[in-house]
């Protein structure tokens, strides 16, 4: 495999992993989640880089790698900590909560496009229990007789 299709390897990955990051970050509320696509949109960045410097002969995407996980380590930290302080505040982890976080003056968001999710409408499976025969349907009975 020669340097060119390597490089072209490299940088197809790292967009991969931006693009994935970038449409996961646009499209969650929930704040790790969105954390986490942040950190996936760095590593594709890091990707690349890589395949530069590899590409070049050159350490300085290398190098570039290094700040980029120091970066990414504390902002970890910080964002963590930022997370859990304001989940434990308002109980949830949705971004759209967070009403009283804007500044003065500004009205309150209202997102209207996603509905709230009822409890009513979650309508689950059940399995019988081990053990013991289930009760056959009415019509597939008669059905069975009629044959």
């Amino acid at each position: 495999m020669n340097e060119l299709s390597l490089l072209y390897n490299y940088l197809l990955v790292g967009a991969i992993l931006f693009a994935l990051g970038l449409v996961g970050f646009l499209t969650r509320r929930n704040l790790i989640v969105m954390f986490l696509c942040a950190e996936m949109m760095l590593q594709g960045v890091s990707l690349t880089l890589i395949g530069f410097g590899r590409f070049h002969a050159d350490w300085g995407g290398q190098m570039l790698v290094i700040f980029i996980i120091t970066v990414a380590a504390c902002e970890a930290g910080i964002a963590m900590a930022l997370i859990l302080m304001l989940a434990q505040r308002a109980g949830k982890l949705d971004s759209a909560i967070w009403q009283d976080l804007r500044e003065e003056g500004q009205p309150a968001y209202v997102d209207r496009r996603v509905p709230e999710e009822r409890t009513e409408d979650q309508v689950w499976p059940t399995l019988t229990s081990a053990g013991r025969e289930p009760v056959p349907d009415l019509d597939e009975a008669t059905h069975r007789s009629k044959v």
